[in-house]
């Protein structure tokens, strides 16, 4: 088993689904984990309360992440909580599938404020709470970046950019001791995906899916979580710019 004792994470956007995930695989390798949400208090609640009844440490913060303010005070809370930083996960991201028919200046905005400039903002801010021994950095981008399929132009154009700024910062913190790693599920079975009916209840998409997915399944949380807890490690300590398709083998 990976071993992140004496480790404190940041996970955004982990009230639910992959985040969730992500925040208790952390724990289960002996991380103090900050449970990030921006609404849902009762989810974050619940991720902590699970981590902390097998023995970990965890709390929850709230904070939007595409609000520079808010992630200041969510910085300073986690270094309140647990007094320092190790692993910074960007998990916190939105989408909202659509034809370019349909395209909004918010609905632009809203994405890219979410998917790109709150990890550039919560990056930012992590360097100010790293110690001399640096840090790990995972973006969680999508697979979408590179499948760009119908009706996401925007969100892909966001999780694209996401892979441009892991292979940037990769380099440009690598001085510090902080590498940055990207992550991109595929087709995931999450809350998200399940609301947005694109899995679940037997639906024709996932069955297109799966018989796409030479591993022949939907992916879930933990499976992502796994990959995101070792590239926090030390284990994965030579990687860094890296962006690693997570999705059974779907391209």
């Amino acid at each position: 088993m990976l071993q992140l004792r004496k480790r404190v994470a940041l996970v955004t956007g982990a009230s639910k689904g992959i985040g969730a995930a992500i925040a208790k695989e952390l724990a289960m390798a002996g991380a103090a984990v900050a449970v990030n949400y921006a609404t849902d208090r009762s989810g974050a609640d619940a991720v902590v309360k699970e981590i902390t009844e097998a023995d970990g440490r965890a709390v929850a913060i709230r904070g939007d992440v595409s609000n520079l303010g808010d992630v200041r005070r969510l910085f300073a809370e986690v270094a309140k909580a647990f007094g320092s930083l190790d692993i910074v996960v960007n998990n916190a991201g939105v989408y909202q599938p659509m034809k370019i028919e349909e395209l909004t200046e918010d609905e632009f905005h809203r994405e890219f404020n979410t998917n790109v400039l709150g990890p550039l903002a919560v990056i930012r801010e992590s360097l100010d709470y790293f110690g001399s021994n640096g840090g790990s950095i995972v973006n969680v981008g999508s697979g979408a970046s590179q499948m760009c399929p119908p009706g996401y132009s925007i969100y892909a154009a966001s999780k694209s950019a996401l892979d441009a700024v892991t292979k940037v910062l990769a380099k440009e913190l690598a001085p510090r001791s902080v590498r940055v790693n990207s992550v991109n599920p595929g087709a995931t079975l999450s809350e998200g995906t399940k609301s947005a009916g694109l899995y679940g209840a037997g639906s024709e998409f996932e069955r297109q899916l799966v018989a796409m997915t030479p591993l022949g399944r939907i992916g879930t949380p933990l499976d992502i979580a796994k990959v995101v807890a070792f590239l926090a490690s030390d284990d994965s300590g030579w990687l860094t710019g890296e962006v690693i398709l997570a999705s059974g083998g779907l391209r």
